[in-house]
């Protein structure tokens, strides 16, 4: 078989949670990230086990995913959209029982008027410029926007991925001065901002990346396992090229493997010329261009070629491999392609 394929360990993704759990007081719910599709690895199959392993609040990036993510868990858990109320959502809303966090006071005004009394929640801009009511517009609207029983009133944090920078202490300062004193539960903490410790927990965290493996959660089980089979290996000669654009010229006689995975399967041009695939624990270099279904290792000093190379595996995470491509770990999940054969392992429930 050709395809490659994806190992996804939904135990693992589970026993994340729980320690991140673990990481706050008791007095503070953990909630879950699902949105892009968890991560690339399917939203309804991660939020089930999440919903299991005790979760109640869900976020997502856009109606259409809360959508889904109600489907996949049925009633009773909150599913908090990060979007908040955009024109043409209504109706998406109402139906999936959906909590906008809105972002404006344009957002707050039309769910207000179409959907009176439906549950909603508030996201303010501490500082990172991106999604959130401003503080002068937050004053405009706080006390009237209060009277309406908001969910939840929550920012995120720019630099949490840093404990060090000074954003980091900036956005909890602003974040108190706009919300000391209310008797809404407040959400600042992401992966990072758990990390960060108690002053940034207040009463529901997010984790995120950290679900499924990724930084800065440096104690995260491994969660996914690519393995791209091999489909031909041949003999170069000490001065041959490998590839489109011969970007990779051979420095001694040796062996190249072609495997069956590309670009077209999310696994980006970046690596090229830098990344590493693993046969067990050993090393093999990607030799030439990412081309759009295949790849070329240089697997000269193997006694045996086996039938796949690992891209993801224990000794290379998603975050190792992000540093050889020159992005983060979450692009390497959220780029992971449809054509692998997906495996699933783990949370029977």
């Amino acid at each position: 078989m050709a395809t490659a394929s994806l190992s996804i360990d939904l135990d693992a993704i589970a026993a994340n949670w729980r320690a991140l759990d673990r990481a706050s007081d008791r007095a503070v719910a953990t909630g879950a990230v699902v949105k892009a599709d968890g991560y690339g690895l399917e939203a309804g199959r991660v939020a089930r086990t999440l919903a299991r392993a005790g979760a109640r609040q869900f976020f997502v990036a856009v109606v259409e995913e809360g959508v889904a993510v109600r489907e996949a868990l049925g009633p009773g858990p909150a599913i908090n959209v990060f979007s908040g109320h955009m024109a043409g959502d209504t109706q998406a809303i109402a139906g999936a029982r959906l909590t906008p966090m809105l972002n404006s006071a344009d957002q707050l005004a039309r769910h207000l008027e179409a959907l009176p009394g439906h549950p909603f929640g508030i996201q303010l801009d501490t500082g990172m410029n991106r999604l959130g009511m401003e503080a002068d517009e937050w004053a405009a609207v706080a006390e009237f926007a209060l009277s309406q029983s908001p969910r939840v009133v929550m920012s995120h944090l720019a630099c949490a991925d840093e404990p060090g920078h000074p954003a980091n202490a900036a956005q909890l300062a602003e974040f108190h001065r706009l919300t000391d004193g209310i008797s809404v539960p407040r959400s600042l903490a992401a992966t990072g901002g758990i990390l960060l410790g108690a002053p940034y927990h207040f009463d529901l965290t997010r984790p995120g990346i950290g679900l499924y493996g990724g930084a800065p959660f440096a104690a995260a089980q491994p969660v996914v396992r690519l393995s791209i089979p091999v489909v031909q290996v041949r003999a170069v000669a000490e001065g041959e090229s490998v590839g489109y654009g011969c970007s990779w010229v051979a420095q001694q006689d040796g062996a190249i493997a072609t495997l069956s995975a590309g670009y077209a399967d999310g696994l980006i041009r970046a690596m090229s010329n830098r990344a590493m695939l693993y046969a067990g624990d050993v090393a093999c270099p990607l030799a030439g261009r990412v081309s759009m279904d295949l790849l070329t290792v240089d697997v000269g000093h193997l006694d045996h070629v086996p039938d796949s190379l690992d891209l993801l595996c224990p000794a290379q995470g998603v975050d190792r491999l992000a540093d050889a491509a020159g992005t983060i770990g979450y692009e390497i999940l959220t780029s992971l392609g449809g054509r692998y054969a997906r495996h699933y392992a783990g949370d029977a429930g």
